[in-house]
């Protein structure tokens, strides 16, 4: 017998047997619910067995047969009566436990619980959803064949990827069905909070309206996804609406998971404890840079993948280099608290950046995750890695903190057929193409390709989906194109200069200009000129409008 617990209230389980009961009994559950029809196995004992042995036991067990494959809306009635009725914790089982944890997911389906919390839980317990995942959407009232709308490419995700990948395909086939899928209002460019935060940009300037952005000619669909039916070429929203397509992109971006840092929630934009990961928060942090006056400034790194593997310590240059200017650093400590083992992923870029840290003299301290967070005692908690593979536990006080969150893929691509292991959209690294669903891809932060997760990744990218995807549709061209993992990071080591690293797949280093123009390796004015000044218009009028300047796909020979 193998209990699976789906919530601390009901736990799931193969077949059992009456001499299990007393061990179920010392596991502290309460009552028994059998899914299984009597009769069903040769090796099956019948219910009133299990009832007795279960009288015997003190616990309460029901009888709620359920035929395989068939799993009717009255069953799912009744099962979650008997949930509301029976003394907890439950466990109920069938022959492998799919039935009842299919009853569970009907149940919480029709309370409202979304429908990724019900895949996340169940997939969590070891059983896949996926397949009634239309029905537990509609809360088990919805016919399956129902079709509310369908575009020949549907794009998942309104921001930076997506919307630049649609006005690339509109670009290259203006007649071209194109359907966005996304429910925020607002459209961010994201790479200028570190700005905000070390008070060179105006919050304002880093917001458009989602309506304003989407290129003319594309349908906006403004819901959330709740989960995809690939093999139906169909994609779940919220309410139980679908939409299908012929292919479809994926590109949701991520989740920043600020529940996975204990107490993060509760002090965040109080107490010192700022991230310019959010809009609303990164005039927070220049607000705490500029009253700060002595004591003890930290900074946060988590473990990879993270958007923007560099704004970790962006933040920390801008905070360190007005404190270096106001004359303060003899009265500030700066520590760096970074989760990897070096300061940079590419060694080309780290002895420019080592040369700051020494002028702002910061400690770093590598191999150190942020766990947990008292904003109103100022104290952080971490978890050092040790050499011998064994962790320790590290805290220190502060008096500001930048915390960078824990970064994982949307629940709803996480829980889906579209993921791998890790939870991101298992593509190809190099055509962006599914590994094993046609007519699916995927492009930014939400990929599992090695590459950094940054704007400038995504402005890459979406010409080679594009291409690709037009391809296989059978629009023209005879040879795949291919991405080749490049991304950029300006790392804005002070207030007028940049170390512009350039790079892709392996570490490579990928200039878009000749040394003797801009040494990406060095910081630079021109390097900061094009931050604050090229980059946002190219973003805003290049980019999101399909003009692929400097973004050309390669295409295989």
């Amino acid at each position: 017998m193998q209990i699976k617990a789906i919530t601390d209230q009901l736990s799931v389980s193969e077949q059992i047997l009456s001499s299990q009961i007393a061990e179920i009994a010392a596991a502290g559950f309460k009552s028994i619910i059998c899914n299984r029809p009597d009769g069903e196995g040769a090796d099956q004992p019948v219910f009133a067995e299990i009832e007795a042995q279960a009288k015997i036991a003190g616990l309460s067990a029901v009888y709620l047969p359920v035929v395989s494959g068939k799993v009717s809306d009255e069953d799912a009635s009744s099962f979650r009566a008997l949930m509301d009725a029976l003394p907890k914790p439950t466990i109920a089982y069938c022959r492998t436990g799919t039935r009842s944890a299919t009853l569970w997911s009907l149940v919480e389906g029709a309370r409202g619980l979304p429908l990724p919390e019900i895949l996340s839980a169940t997939k969590a317990a070891g059983f896949d959803m996926n397949g009634v995942a239309r029905r537990i959407a509609g809360k088990g009232l919805v016919g399956t064949e129902t079709v509310d709308a369908h575009a020949e490419v549907v794009i998942i995700g309104g921001g930076a990827a997506g919307i630049a990948l649609a006005a690339s395909l509109k670009a290259r086939r203006p007649e071209l069905d194109i359907a966005i899928i996304e429910p925020a209002d607002v459209h961010y460019y994201q790479p200028g909070w570190t700005m905000v935060g070390g008070g060179i940009f105006d919050p304002a300037t880093t917001a458009k309206t989602m309506a304003s952005l989407i290129p003319a000619g594309v349908r906006w669909i403004k819901a959330a996804v709740a989960a995809f039916e690939p093999q139906k070429n169909a994609v779940i929203l919220e309410g139980c609406r679908v939409v299908t397509y012929r292919a479809l992109v994926v590109a949701a971006g991520l989740k920043l998971n600020w529940a996975g840092i204990e107490g993060l929630s509760e002090t965040l934009g109080r107490n010192g404890v700022t991230s310019n990961y959010r809009y609303d928060l990164a005039p927070y942090t220049w607000e705490l840079v500029q009253s700060l006056k002595r004591g003890r400034a930290v900074f946060t790194q988590p473990p990879m993948p993270i958007k923007c593997a560099g704004a970790p310590q962006k933040a920390l240059y801008l905070s360190a280099d007005h404190w270096y200017r106001q004359g303060l650093l003899k009265d500030i400590d700066i520590d760096f608290f970074n989760a990897g083992a070096v300061l940079f992923g590419v060694k080309e870029y780290v002895p420019a950046l080592m040369a700051y840290i020494e002028r702002y003299q910061a400690q770093l301290h590598f191999q150190h995750t942020l766990t947990r967070i008292d904003g109103e005692k100022k104290r952080a908690w971490f978890s050092k890695s040790e050499a011998d593979g064994t962790r320790s536990a590290v805290e220190t006080d502060f008096d500001m903190i930048h915390v960078v969150p824990p970064q994982v893929a949307p629940d709803f691509v996480r829980v889906s057929p579209l993921a791998d292991s890790a939870g991101w959209v298992d593509v190809d690294q190099a055509t962006l193409r599914h590994k094993t669903l046609a007519g699916v891809y995927a492009l930014g932060d939400v990929a599992n390709t090695p590459n950094a997760k940054t704007a400038a990744a995504a402005r890459k990218q979406a010409p080679v989906v594009a291409h690709n995807l037009l391809r296989d549709l059978g629009h023209g061209g005879e040879r795949d194109a291919n991405y080749d993992g490049y991304g950029s990071c300006p790392l804005t080591v002070e207030r007028g200069k940049i170390v512009l690293a350039e790079f892709g797949y392996g570490g490579k280093l990928l200039p878009s200009f000749p040394g003797w123009m801009l040494d990406g390796t060095k910081p630079t004015h021109l390097a900061w000129l094009l931050k604050e000044r090229m980059l946002p218009p190219i973003y805003w009028k290049a980019m999101l409008r399909g003009r692929e300047w400097m973004a050309k796909p390669e295409l295989v020979a």
